[in-house]
């Protein structure tokens, strides 16, 4: 699996995600002046293995720049920040069926279940509001509702392999 940062500055934005991604995925940054007008389409959620560890990581990430973020999430037990360049990304709470450093990518959809199939992986599991498939090696690929308006622009993008 890939992600694609645009970044107004690609070498500070890759070295705050090298502190947090392991190599589970291949991230790429590209350069883009254009300023972040909107929320992304796709964000990263990375995973924690204890209440102290998801702590540890937000901490982290507020120290190297990251800032809280309000994207409407309410009260949830995930903690939901932007990178030093606005991207928006959530540190979850400890969940076994997370067991890597990146517990998921995450994609807005308007049909999740639709977009999960459309992959061409097996769904996983699916329920209200959201689907999941798990291409290997690497995160999930979860695809969550939303009836927020077609982006302007996708400044986060994935790419994930055909199924073999």
């Amino acid at each position: 699996m890939e992600i694609t940062f645009e970044a107004a500055d690609p070498p500070a934005l890759a070295a705050f995600w090298s502190e947090f991604a392991g190599d589970e995925i291949e991230l790429t940054f590209v350069w883009n002046d254009a300023p972040k007008i909107e929320k992304n389409r796709v964000h990263i959620d990375l995973a924690s293995s204890s209440p102290e560890h998801q702590a540890d990581v937000v901490a982290r990430a507020l120290k190297l720049g990251a800032e809280l973020a309000d994207v409407g999430q309410g009260d949830v037990p995930w903690v939901v920040l932007r990178d030093p360049q606005g991207n928006e990304f959530c540190v979850l709470e400890p969940r076994p069926e997370y067991p890597g450093v990146i517990a998921a990518v995450v994609v807005d959809s308007r049909d999740p279940l639709e977009s999960a199939r459309a992959t061409g992986h097996p769904v996983v599991r699916d329920g209200d509001g959201f689907a999941s498939v798990r291409p290997e090696p690497g995160p999930w690929l979860e695809f969550v509702r939303t009836d927020d308006p077609e982006p302007i622009t996708n400044r986060v993008r994935v790419r994930w392999a055909d199924p073999a």
